[in-house]
């Protein structure tokens, strides 16, 4: 029981943290050109809020959609929500990616010694947290059907 709460409360982090990414990236639709380019945005992406700012937002919302069933997958591997269809493969593939856009900073840092900063170091350190916690919580809850 212990650890099926352990498993709830690691998907429940990752789900918070996929949700607050979502809004994050939702937040420069907004703000604009200057909010893309204190999240860290890629230059062309700053640039294109400039010259096609619809264009930007599409991009900006595909992106935030997939936190955002990062999030909804989390909470239904926790149980909080119902059972979705290929939870399990959904949540393999989203701890997957986690751990590779993790361990991709390396390589990018050593790549791009100019853009490291405390961010782009600690983001990549999280999403790969966010992956180990993603399978371990899923395996701990035991991915039982739910009752809700």
């Amino acid at each position: 029981m212990k650890s099926k709460r352990s498993g709830v409360f690691l998907l429940i982090g990752v789900a918070l943290l996929a949700l607050f990414t979502a809004l994050s990236h939702i937040s420069c639709i907004v703000l604009g050109p200057g909010c893309y380019r204190a999240q860290m945005a890629p230059e062309w992406l700053i640039e294109l809020s400039k010259s096609a700012p619809w264009l930007a937002a599409f991009a900006t919302t595909l992106v935030s959609i997939l936190f955002a069933a990062t999030a909804i997958y989390c909470l239904s591997g926790a149980g909080v929500i119902r059972k979705l269809p290929l939870s399990k493969p959904a949540i393999m593939i989203i701890s997957t990616i986690c751990i590779v856009r993790g361990l991709a900073t390396i390589p990018l840092s050593i790549s791009f010694p100019e853009s490291i900063s405390t961010f782009s170091i600690l983001s990549g350190m999280l999403w790969f947290l966010a992956g180990l916690f993603c399978v371990s919580g899923y395996r701990l809850v035991g991915a039982e059907p739910h009752s809700t």
